[in-house]
């Protein structure tokens, strides 16, 4: 069973909007007990993906559109809760009807390799815990990303076998 998300944003492909997918998404992360480490990775993984929507998939085109979804895995904190937040895991969802690329394509370039741009996808896989590209049916990519949240103890959440 999908679970329904709790925001879901269509926007289009104009650079303008970049900041404030940016902000949403580490506003709602910081909402729900993540860390402003955490907030910012996902923010910054945000925007890179973005990016290459806009950049490589739209070819720079800034009236296509874009969904940006945010689901809460685990659940979220009623307003009662004493700030103590269930949530496990944020799953962000990226979709577009760009044009489709080979799966086997998206990778960093070699980062021995000096120069710049090109390191979006490097970004994206380290700062966030899952990655996942495919695509959508008739056309268009969809990216699935997943942060889990650092309990307060310090240590790392243990993953969720309910993310989707």
């Amino acid at each position: 069973m999908t679970q329904r998300p709790e925001i879901s944003l269509q926007m289009l492909s104009n650079p303008l909007f970049l900041s404030g997918a940016r902000e949403l998404v580490a506003n709602v992360a910081r909402r729900m007990g993540f860390t402003e480490e955490a907030c910012g990775q996902m923010a910054l993984a945000v925007d890179e993906a973005l990016c290459n929507v806009i950049r490589h998939g739209y070819s720079k085109k800034p009236d296509q559109p874009i969904w940006l979804s945010l689901s809460a895995v685990g659940g979220l904190a009623s307003p009662d809760s004493n700030g103590e937040s269930p949530t496990e895991a944020l799953k962000i969802v990226i979709e577009d009807e760009a044009r489709q690329v080979d799966l086997e394509t998206i990778k960093s370039r070699d980062l021995d390799e000096i120069r710049p741009g090109g390191l979006g996808v490097h970004i994206i896989r380290e700062v966030m815990d899952e990655v996942s590209y495919e695509h959508r049916s008739p056309r268009g990519m969809r990216l699935t990303m997943i942060k889990r949240r650092t309990p307060a103890g310090g240590g790392q959440a243990q993953p969720s076998t309910a993310e989707s």
